[in-house]
Parts: C-alpha cells; sequence; structure tokens
C-alpha cells in the first residue's frame, strides 16, 4: 500500500517533534531530576556544571574534524574556479537596487548594534534581525546579478515560507540547549511573551540566509563539478541501518540532559540523524542520496553556506548590546569572536541540517532550484 506525500510528511514531523521534544524530557524525569528549571522561560538559571578544559579532547576532536574535512580539500583543487557570469538584460549590474537597499541596511543596523549611542538604546537589542534581513537581501542581489534569477524573485512564495519554517526549526534547538546549555543570552530581561516575540523574528532569518548562500556559492564556484565523481559512498541495507541509527539516537537524546558535558554533540547532529532516518525508511530521498553516486557538491555547499553564515553570526554577535555567550566542555579555548574554535565545526552538519529542514517541509525538487 503506497503511503500519501501529506501521510509521509505528517510521519517525519511526528518523529522528529516526538524524539526531539519528548526524549531529553523523559530522559531527566526518569533520573530523577526535577524538570522545572529545563522548562523555565525565558531561561535564567544556570544549573549545568561544564567540564573545563581538556587538551586530550580537544586535539583528539580536532583530529576528527581534520580527517573529515582533508579529503574534501585535497581533492581536484584545480576544479575551485569561478563560473563565467551570466548576465541578463535586466541584471547587468552589480546588484540590482534591492540589492542595495540590503547593504544598507547591513551597515545602519551594524553600527547601531556595535555602538553606544543613547538616543538608539531602545534599538540596539534588536539590531540582530534587521542585519540579517540586509544579508539575505544581499545574498539574493548577488545572485540575481550574475544569473538573472534568485529565489527571492522567481521563487518567492516558497522561499519566503522559509521564514516561518526557520522560527520553528530554531527554537528547536533552543529547547535542546535547555539541557546542555551551550549558549546563553545577555541582555535585559523580558517576560516570556515579549521573549518569544522578539526571539521567533531573528530565528526565521536563518534557513533563509543559509540557502541564499548555498545558491550563490553554486552560482558562482564550480563545487558540484569538483565533487561529482568524489567517493561513492553506498549502503547495502539502508532500512536496518536507519533503524539503528534513530535507536541511538534516541538513546542519546534520552540521555542528554543526564550527560550534557559527554551528549552534547547530539545537539546539532540528531535532528538531521532524525530526518535521514525516517526519510529513509519511507523510501524517500535525502541530502546524502547524491553521495551514493558520488556526488557530494550539494552537501559541500550546504557545509560551506553554514560556515559562512556562522562566521557572519558569532561577528555581529560579538560586540553587540544584546547577545550569546558560549559555555562548551572539553573544547572552550582558542574563541573566534565568542565561539570556541572547535565550535565552527559544528556548523557543518548544521549546514546540511538546513537543507533537510528545507526539504522536509517545501520537498527535495523546490530546494534544489533554489
Amino acid at each position: 500500500m503506497s503511503i500519501s506525500v501529506t501521510t509521509k510528511t505528517a510521519i517525519k514531523l511526528f518523529v522528529l517533534c516526538a524524539m526531539l521534544m519528548g526524549l531529553p524530557l523523559l530522559g531527566v524525569v526518569l533520573a530523577g531530576k526535577p524538570v522545572d528549571s529545563f522548562l523555565e522561560f525565558p531561561p535564567r538559571t544556570r544549573y549545568v556544571s561544564h567540564e573545563p578544559f581538556s587538551w586530550t579532547v580537544f586535539l583528539g576532536l580536532a583530529l576528527l574534524v581534520s580527517a573529515v574535512v582533508a579529503p574534501f580539500a585535497a581533492h581536484r583543487p584545480d576544479r575551485v574556479m569561478i563560473r563565467p557570469e551570466r548576465r541578463f538584460e535586466r541584471a547587468r549590474r552589480l546588484l540590482p537596487w534591492w540589492g542595495w537597499v540590503g547593504v544598507g541596511v547591513i551597515v545602519v543596523s551594524w553600527i547601531v548594534a556595535w555602538g553606544r549611542f543613547s538616543w538608539v538604546a531602545w534599538f540596539q537589542a534588536h539590531t540582530f534581525a534587521p542585519l540579517w534581513l540586509g544579508y539575505i537581501l544581499t545574498v539574493n542581489g548577488l545572485l540575481f546579478g550574475r544569473t538573472g534569477k534568485s529565489p527571492l524573485t522567481h521563487r518567492t512564495a516558497a522561499y519566503l515560507s522559509l521564514f516561518p519554517i526557520s522560527a520553528g526549526f530554531w527554537w528547536f534547538f533552543e529547547y535542546l540547549n535547555r539541557f546542555v546549555q551551550n549558549w546563553y543570552y545577555l541582555g535585559e530581561p523580558l517576560d516570556p511573551w515579549s521573549y518569544f516575540w522578539y526571539a521567533t523574528l531573528p530565528f526565521s532569518t536563518v534557513l533563509p540566509a543559509v540557502l541564499a548562500t548555498r545558491a550563490w556559492l553554486r552560482s558562482v564556484f564550480q563545487f558540484d563539478e569538483r565533487f561529482r565523481s568524489f567517493m561513492p559512498v553506498q549502503v547495502s541495507r539502508p532500512r536496518p541501518l536507519a533503524v539503528c541509527v534513530l535507536v541511538i539516537a534516541g538513546i542519546g537524546l534520552s540521555c542528554l540532559g543526564v550527560r550534557p558535558n559527554l551528549l552534547f554533540p547530539l545537539l546539532w547532529i540528531s535532528p538531521l540523524l532524525i530526518i535521514v532516518s525516517v526519510k529513509t525508511l519511507l523510501g524517500e530521498p535525502h541530502v546524502f542520496s547524491p553521495a551514493s553516486k558520488g556526488d557530494w557538491g550539494g552537501i559541500v555547499t550546504a557545509a560551506l553556506a553554514a560556515l559562512i553564515c556562522g562566521f557572519f553570526w558569532e561577528m555581529w554577535n560579538f560586540w553587540s548590546h544584546a547577545r550569546w555567550v558560549y559555555s562548551i566542555p572539553y573544547v572552550h579555548r582558542f574563541p573566534l569572536f565568542e565561539m570556541p574554535l572547535l565550535g565552527y565545526a559544528g556548523y557543518l552538519p548544521f549546514g546540511l541540517e538546513c537543507v533537510a529542514a528545507a526539504e522536509l517541509f517545501l520537498g527535495r525538487k523546490t530546494v534544489e532550484i533554489f
């Protein structure tokens, strides 16, 4: 019996929400811990004691990250070339007018965010959303200037739908962070309703920014050609493997609040593992499917897009009035802005997570068109 697309989407969302929201809380209850602190909103209490820096763990993770990244960096470096521009009559300039508006919004918001001007003090805690709306306009404008089209102008409805999807997407990470407390927000305390709305607007810019950056990277650099015949990875029995991954992810999420220092990486990879596993069980293609034929271009550009956005997230956050700070066990050393150096490795799977989340709601074909 075939399952409809709507039913499949409902199954994926149910499994994702049940595992991400239910299992960490269930683990805390079974461990006999009080749940009130984990559900505090807005979050203010710090109750996780993080392990100090460890050279052993730092070097071990650094070697692991290097081992994963090195084959991609070494594969046909001659193919990272800039594509010839395909200019159209209506896109002869570097940026359309609305792209320059984006640049202007970035400049003004950046000055306000990092300045300490008393006459705009009321706005300084809320510059994150304008900065990223400006970024989104600018990147879409750069893409439009090269190709004559962009997600914002030619897939407008689908692209705009990413904003509410993104808000819900990032609230999941905020919820999971309650169990590991790897970051904290600084600034004036807010009531729950104000906190929800002030946070939701910035959260809504995450997916549009990453997806636009990915589209721009694919238009400028020949990553698709470079990694089209890279390393075929075929799994002989994908469904049993998917079940194993779901079980392991489920156990890890259940223990997240009990062993936060050990399991904090699950905060970044568990949503991706769940989405890919459920799609595999339903017989659907997923973000890793092209790798079975050796095509890693889309995977690489997604990871790089999140890393680029991560750089700007951390840079603009660094001197802002309302900002976040990190507390990461074992590896909290050598910060670039507020983020410890090894923490940037988390943006690589996060890029795949962004694509997987967009595909979950919009479909793989629509996201690839971006």
